[in-house]
């Protein structure tokens, strides 16, 4: 792209790997099944971050994505971004809506896309990167997805290729391990080119699955002799995770527009998540010279991430915990590879032995001087489902705005953060998922007295929508005219003989 350097893609275990954007997105994880990370971080300087305020999301888009996308030509990014981010999908032309809910705390309302959650805003335009990069590369196969979810990627994903000419998509999801809404939201998929499949585990089992299949040569020459290449729509593909950098510098862009900050003014992010993701796209906009103080890492039960923030141990030997925040049940955090390997300083030995002692004893322990790193810029706390409620509870009765089980965790473990540090820097608090998705929890929080056991789901859509006021999407509310289609489930060691009898259909 002019103007730009030519931006390369090297694996978290092989430094000496140097692909296009294009060749990485395709193929999803490196071959050694490290994942791509950018040889270096392009930097945006204050005054461009404020010209920002006076941009579109689709043109704030295009600023970013074209700082890391440098094979894509100009046009085609605007392609992309232009068809991805419609207000028809959105709902709204801000995209990403930023929420007031007090002077130091601001909702960025990342759930007004089709399938209701965060995952829209990488899904929806991935689909675009990937068939650009299929003609790009020349790859004359087909492409077959591969997805392991929790329970919202796996929509995301299926809506966003739904009926994409050279594609299939296989979505995994734990059988046990997803809201009935997300469950309903899958398995009535339309499309002719997806499947859905429950998997007799939970979503670790389903993560470690698929990338087994991609890292099995054996399945690969499979896959080739059937017309097939292997890629993902999870976010170890840098085609998921560089979209989300976008609403991070889109927030600022908001927060200046609105007078609520001045350009410079550092803020904190606080960010419910699972695998990583999610905050890891807001270390890189940091790193690109977005103004923050502090990156809050919010978890669940499954803790894990709050553990390894304050010990520099990531031990995986632990009880899995089924929660109301069920797309952050996740014990391997795949992105926190990719940090890992900035933090040590693109270190792919180092990198490797870690998740070679992840996958052999189920845990590693960081050097002191990534540990030191690590906590100069994150903070890591968590919340369990009893005060997960209650924190939706005192939201709603304080400020009258409701909040998703996810949000809410994030809210909980802000304001923890505040008692134990004094800290008043205005805070942006990442909003995963509409409140709807997640209707039965989000009822018992605010209305613990009423009765909800003999309500099916669009019953508590309905009585959501009385006691909060919020508008039921139209995505949620027309489930119930459609026929579930997936019904087949599968254990977690034959995720690859589903796929291939979905390839031979």
């Amino acid at each position: 792209m002019k103007g730009k350097i030519n931006m390369k893609y090297q694996s978290t275990r092989n430094s000496n790997l140097n692909l296009d954007s294009a060749q990485a997105i395709k193929i999803g994880i490196a071959p050694d099944g490290g994942l791509f990370v950018p040889v270096s971080i392009p930097k945006i300087s204050d005054e461009k971050i404020a010209s920002f305020a006076s941009l579109t999301y689709v043109e704030i888009a295009n600023e970013i994505l074209s700082e890391f996308l440098t094979d894509y030509t100009e046009e085609e990014l605007k392609d992309c971004t232009k068809n991805a981010y419609t207000k028809e999908k959105f709902e709204t032309d801000e995209i990403a809506p930023v929420y007031k809910l007090n002077e130091n705390e601001y909702i960025l309302e990342l759930w007004h896309g089709p399938t209701c959650a965060f995952k829209d805003m990488a899904l929806q335009i991935l689909p675009h990167f990937l068939t650009k990069a299929i003609r790009k590369t020349g790859e004359e196969k087909d492409v077959i997805i591969l997805v392991a979810t929790s329970g919202d990627t796996g929509k995301a994903a299926l809506e966003g290729f739904k009926d994409v000419d050279g594609t299939k998509i296989q979505v995994f999801y734990p059988r046990d391990g997803v809201s009935d809404i997300q469950k309903l939201q899958m398995t009535t998929q339309e499309g002719k080119n997806v499947n859905v499949s429950a998997v007799e585990g939970n979503f670790d089992d389903a993560q470690t699955g698929v990338k087994i299949i991609f890292s099995n040569d054996e399945f690969n020459k499979e896959a080739n002799s059937l017309g097939y290449v292997f890629s993902s729509a999870n976010s170890i593909n840098w085609g998921r995770l560089v979209p989300q950098i976008v609403y991070y510098f889109a927030s600022y862009a908001k927060m200046l527009r609105d007078g609520y900050i001045k350009n410079g003014e550092k803020i904190n992010i606080t960010v419910p998540t699972g695998n990583f993701g999610n905050i890891l796209a807001a270390y890189f906009a940091m790193e690109m010279g977005l103004k923050v103080n502090k990156l809050i890492c919010a978890s669940n039960t499954n803790n894990i991430l709050t553990d390894f923030i304050k010990t520099g141990i990531y031990d995986k030997n632990r009880k899995f915990e089924t929660t109301i925040s069920p797309s952050m049940d996740i014990l391997i955090s795949s992105n926190l590879e990719r940090l890992l390997y900035l933090l040590s300083d693109r270190d792919d030995k180092k990198v490797s032995e870690y998740m070679s002692l992840l996958n052999k004893e189920g845990k590693y322990e960081i050097s002191s001087d990534i540990k030191e790193k690590l906590t100069s810029v994150f903070y890591g706390g968590y919340c369990d489902d009893t005060d997960t409620k209650k924190t939706i509870k005192n939201v709603y009765d304080k400020y009258s705005y409701t909040m998703d089980t996810h949000t809410a965790v994030a809210q909980n473990v802000y304001e923890n953060y505040v008692k134990e540090t004094g800290d008043t820097t205005k805070t942006v608090i990442a909003s995963t998922a509409n409140p709807y998705k997640f209707n039965e929890s989000v009822l018992s929080a605010i209305t613990p007295d009423a009765s909800l056991d003999n309500l099916d789901e669009f019953e508590l859509l309905d009585l959501l929508n009385e006691k909060s006021g919020l508008k039921i999407p139209n995505s949620l509310g027309l489930l119930k005219e459609k026929e579930v289609r997936f019904k087949n489930s599968c254990k977690k060691e034959a995720l690859w003989d589903e796929v291939k009898n979905f390839l031979t259909k």
